[in-house]
């Protein structure tokens, strides 16, 4: 018998993210000890004992390096992290960074330009590299939805939103970056778009419609019409309105402007989908 040749396992989505917080804690820590140990180090200690920049930098290189509670899922590619180590690591990123900036203008202000390149060449550029370090954790950090427009799953990202439609059950999941925001039925929703940014007519999407392309993107939806410039990000709703669910008709389930053209494109893609979904539904 022919053995099959054994094939490489995939990466989980979200191990390189974790992948690169981690290093950067790595390289931070590795740094830190370095500098310790070209002074004294009991000293060293001592004086971070009484700092309270030094205290907050500690909690921050421990929560980058263990990452608690963290773990890569397929079905949450973009949030590996749970929302309060999200949301810390951002915090203490935004502060390392601005007190890294600070240190380095106050040090230009007083040593002049001069001084502060021998600095940077005397520590091999790590002046420069440490804020760079802070904004790249903000970076990896910010906000997003949990996964990419995919129209051929029936999986749309329109700002930090997600939605999901299964279209066996029709049913409706919305996600706020990675918490959960409720379950609808698909025939009970609706996207309302502004008065004057209606999109045009297009075609249902059935299953069996073609693969879009490798984007995600579906190329039935046409643009709408720009009525005028101020309209350039404009603002939809997903709404709804259950006959079954008393005080639930029109609730907004999210509100959120279209700022990319991927936005755009998944917004129109999702209308054509709960249109499909509300024709497709039971007399």
């Amino acid at each position: 018998m022919a053995r099959s040749r054994p094939t490489r396992a995939a990466a989980v989505p979200g191990a390189g993210k974790m992948f690169a917080l981690r290093a950067i804690g790595l390289v931070i820590l590795a740094r830190w000890l370095h500098s310790m140990g070209d002074m004294n180090f009991l000293a060293s200690l001592r004086g971070m004992a009484s700092s309270p920049v030094a205290c907050l930098n500690l909690i921050f290189l421990f929560l980058l390096i263990a990452l608690p509670g963290a773990k890569a899922r397929i079905e949450r590619p973009f949030h590996p992290l749970p929302q309060w180590l999200r949301q810390a690591l951002r915090v203490f990123g935004v502060l390392g960074c601005l007190f890294a900036l600070g240190s380095i203008g106050a040090f230009v202000w007083a040593d002049g330009w001069r001084r502060a390149l021998q600095a940077i060449e005397a520590t091999n550029g790590w002046l420069v590299v440490a804020p760079a370090l802070y904004a790249a954790v903000v970076w990896i950090c910010r906000p997003r939805a949990l996964w990419r427009t995919n129209v051929a799953a029936r999986r749309f990202a329109i700002g930090r939103y997600a939605v999901s439609i299964d279209a066996a059950t029709r049913t409706t999941i919305v996600w706020l970056e990675s918490r959960k925001v409720g379950q609808y039925d698909a025939r009970e929703l609706s996207v309302r778009w502004p008065a004057d940014l209606q999109p045009e007519a297009t075609p249902a999407l059935s299953d069996s419609s073609p693969e879009p392309a490798a984007s995600g993107m579906s190329a039935a939806s046409a643009p709408p019409r720009h009525a005028a410039p101020a309209q350039r990000r404009p603002r939809i709703e997903l709404l709804w309105d259950s006959p079954a669910a008393a005080g639930h008709n029109r609730q907004t389930v999210m509100r959120v402007r279209l700022i990319t053209e991927g936005d755009r494109v998944a917004a129109r893609a999702l209308d054509a989908t709960l249109k499909q979904a509300g024709l497709a539904a039971p007399a």
